[in-house]
C-alpha cells in the first residue's frame, strides 16, 4: 500500500470489521493490519511460490483469525494463465504487460503459471468490510465477481491506472463508475511519479 492503512483509518475514522486482501504476495501488510487491531483477515494469493511464503508469514500471528486461499479472483470460475514477473513476482498479472515493459525495462515476464480463478462471491465474507486489492490491472474483473460482497463493503483500496500498463487493464474512471453503483466515492488518489498507475481509496457514502 502506498498510503499506509494506519493513516487512512485515523483520517477517516474507519470502523473495519475485517479485511479481504486480494493479491497478497508475501503478506507484507499483515503486520500493519494486526497493529491497528484487525484480527479477521482473508488473504488471496494465486501463485504457488508466493503462497508458500504467505503460509509461513501467517504462522507469525497466531492471535489473529487469518484465512488464506491459493486462488486468483475474477469474474468467472476457470483455470487461467498468469504472466510471471522477475521482480519477486510482484508485477505478475492475468494480463500481458504493455507500457510496463517500457516503464520498467529491467522487469521481464519470461514464465507463466496455470492458476485457479474463482469469484469473491463464492466465499462467505459478508462480515469483512474492507477490500485491499493489488491485481495489476485486473481490478474491474475482480469487482464484477464481487457483486454480492460489495453490498457489505464500506472501503475499497486498490491500484488504479490512467494508462494501459497491462493490455486491456481497467482505467480509473471505470473503477469510479462501477463502485459508484455501490454508493462508493473516491476519497484518496496517489499517482506514482509519471508511471500511469497509483493507488486509490473508495469509501461508501451513507
Amino acid at each position: 500500500m502506498i498510503i499506509q492503512i494506519k493513516d487512512i483509518v485515523k483520517k477517516y475514522n474507519m470502523n473495519i470489521s475485517g479485511i479481504i486482501h486480494i493479491g497478497a504476495h508475501y503478506g507484507e501488510e499483515l503486520e500493519s493490519y494486526i497493529d491497528i487491531g484487525i484480527s479477521d483477515i482473508m488473504m488471496f494469493e494465486p501463485l504457488k511460490e508466493n503462497f508458500e511464503v504467505l503460509k509461513k508469514k501467517v504462522l507469525l500471528y497466531p492471535e489473529a483469525n487469518i484465512k488464506k486461499y491459493q486462488v486468483a479472483l475474477g469474474n468467472k470460475n476457470s483455470t487461467i494463465t498468469m504472466m510471471l514477473a522477475s521482480n519477486n513476482l510482484q508485477s505478475s498479472s492475468v494480463l500481458k504487460p504493455k507500457r510496463h515493459l517500457d516503464l520498467y525495462s529491467d522487469i521481464v515476464f519470461d514464465r507463466t503459471e496455470e492458476v485457479e480463478m474463482q469469484k469473491l462471491d463464492d466465499y462467505n465474507c459478508n462480515k469483512f468490510n474492507f477490500i485491499n486489492m493489488d491485481v495489476q490491472g485486473y481490478e474491474l474483473e475482480v469487482l464484477k465477481g464481487s457483486q454480492e460482497t460489495l453490498n457489505h463493503v464500506d472501503y475499497v483500496y486498490c491500484e488504479v491506472n490512467n494508462d494501459e500498463i497491462y493490455e486491456g487493464n481497467a482505467y480509473i474512471g471505470e473503477i469510479d463508475e462501477y463502485l459508484s453503483n455501490y454508493g462508493m466515492k473516491r476519497f484518496e488518489t496517489f499517482w506514482w511519479e509519471d508511471s500511469g498507475w497509483g493507488d486509490a481509496l473508495y469509501i461508501k457514502v451513507k
